[in-house]
């Protein structure tokens, strides 16, 4: 089973300045390093290459998405205030919240190219399966504006990228970092082709978004799958979704494709979700999307990496993810295990289970 891995070590150079809330830059405090910082993303590129895994892992480089691709998803005007601030020193790209720095328009366009190279190798069949490990993250931008620390929709620019130039007809896109996929979402809420489904911890961010009554519009309706799930669920109530809901789900909407949102801020570890996901679940849970994706498109899978703000934990968990994508575990012994597997949380509890309850049944699963 060979596995594709993107990555670019310009990456690890977006620059997301330090952080200061909006309105808050003359706090009386000294300036702090941006949440957003290259250190979860370059250490778990670190951890695969020590590790002796990417040696099992064919290696692709990405190049910058084109502006073609890009204007598949964003509006023309929108590309261009990004590419006009970023040859001027820097900007937000549109939430007041999404701060970048010079060289971030080449940077944003090569982690959408990184989606695109992770879903061609998989489309042309160079690669059974494949994760981009990119920056910045995705799933936040919407068509016109960028959102969340997202400037381009990573994943959205490699489904149609993949529409475009490899005869894709249904893609399912499925979303467990955190916060909830809203952009994805949005961008694809009115196409029947596409099913996103997002299990995120329910009013996280952004606070309005990814309600279980969210379905989709038009002839699209029942395309739009969300799953928020309460402060504190950990790996049983993860599986438990995965299970119930989006296996299911995915699995009647005969995809050629999925793609996977891999965020790893729902970890125990993360400074800004309060869930507690460790790695042996992120593990589980790649293994359930391994399955579902030999069921319904020939084992078709691309994952691509969006939040995780642990720089001590994110490189375990997509660790894990990796071996069991690649099929090749290493000797790498999560040092985190005893204290995280054995909390109370990652039992199953009946809050969490009726949360999943009501988002089985509005999809119709049981």
């Amino acid at each position: 089973m060979t596995t594709a891995y993107v990555w670019h070590e310009r990456y690890g150079w977006y620059d997301t300045g330090n952080f200061h809330p909006p309105g808050a830059a003359g706090a009386p405090l000294p300036p702090h390093p941006h949440y957003d910082a290259p250190e979860p993303r370059t250490r778990l590129h670190s951890l695969v290459e020590a590790s002796g895994l990417a040696r099992h892992l064919l290696r692709i480089t990405p190049s910058e998405a084109a502006r073609e691709d890009l204007l598949r998803v964003h509006t023309e005007a929108y590309v261009d205030r990004i590419a006009r601030a970023a040859a001027a020193g820097g900007g937000d790209a549109g939430d007041g919240w999404t701060p970048f720095g010079p060289g971030a328009y080449d940077i944003a366009a090569l982690a959408a190219g990184g989606a695109i190279a992770a879903t061609e190798a998989v489309l042309t069949g160079r690669a059974r399966n494949s994760y981009a490990l990119v920056r910045p993250a995705g799933h936040h931008a919407l068509r016109d504006t960028g959102m969340g620390w997202c400037l381009f929709a990573n994943i959205a620019v490699a489904v149609e990228r993949g529409r475009a130039r490899h005869g894709v007809e249904r893609v399912a896109v499925v979303d467990y970092d955190v916060h909830h996929g809203n952009g994805t979402q949005d961008i694809f809420a009115r196409d029947p082709d596409v099913l996103t489904v997002s299990v995120h911890q329910e009013g996280l961010f952004p606070f309005d978004s990814g309600h279980r009554h969210e379905r989709g519009a038009g002839a699209a309706v029942g395309t739009v799958v969300n799953v928020p799930l309460p402060a504190g669920s950990g790996n049983g109530a993860y599986a438990e979704a995965f299970r119930r809901i989006v296996v299911p789900a995915v699995r009647a909407f005969s995809p050629d494709l999925v793609i996977v949102a891999s965020g790893f801020d729902a970890s125990a570890a993360d400074p800004l979700g309060r869930m507690g996901v460790s790695a042996a679940g992120y593990r589980d849970l790649a293994g359930q999307l391994l399955e579902l994706a030999e069921d319904v498109c020939a084992g078709r899978l691309v994952m691509c990496h969006e939040g995780g703000y642990s720089p001590v934990y994110v490189p375990y968990c997509g660790l894990a993810v990796l071996e069991s994508m690649s099929g090749h575990p290493t000797d790498v012994v999560d040092p985190y295990a005893a204290f995280y597997d054995a909390r109370p949380y990652q039992e199953l509890t009946p809050w969490q289970e009726a949360a999943v309850d009501q988002a089985a049944a509005l999809v119709g699963v049981r």
